[in-house]
């Protein structure tokens, strides 16, 4: 997290040196935190959607989900996991809501899981954007083999 020479220390085209959750996670920038290992920080998110809304950030930066290491995924996520089950016992919230943006709506270029207290009436509706339909079976089955197909590339 350093600049050698002067010359910025890029990762995924981000000067690490200027992303926020970079400079949290080396003790720079002050956070509340609520939990700190070798893989992870989490800390209270600056702009909650309600009170206790952590955000989960591997140290190392990485700018979306799928610029993580497949090494990296599992312990990220078993700190979500973990998180994801202590708020609701903290703060006697019913449940939570995990999130994740890669690029659109992802307010800071390094990934990061929203872990946000519910409880049934606190007025978040469902997802954040308006749902549609497919037109047939036909579309959603085209829908379906889109994506099954760009899977089977990434993976040969």
């Amino acid at each position: 997290m350093s600049r050698a020479g002067g010359i910025p220390v890029l990762h995924g085209g981000v000067d690490v040196n200027d992303c926020v959750f970079c400079r949290i996670a080396a003790g720079e920038v002050p956070a509340h935190f609520v939990l700190e290992d070798e893989a992870t920080v989490a800390f209270l998110d600056a702009r909650p959607v309600f009170k206790g809304h952590v955000l989960v950030v591997p140290r190392q930066h990485y700018v979306t989900l799928a610029d993580l290491p497949p090494a990296d995924v599992g312990p990220l996520f078993e700190r979500v996991r973990l998180i994801s089950a202590a708020v609701p016992a903290a703060l006697g919230a019913q449940g939570t809501f995990v999130a994740l943006n890669n690029v659109v709506s992802q307010s800071v270029p390094h990934v990061h899981v929203h872990v946000v207290p519910r409880t049934k009436g606190d007025g978040l509706r469902g997802f954040f954007w308006p749902r549609q339909r497919y037109a047939s079976e036909d579309e959603a089955a085209d829908y379906a083999r889109r994506i099954a197909a760009a899977l089977a590339a990434a993976a040969s």
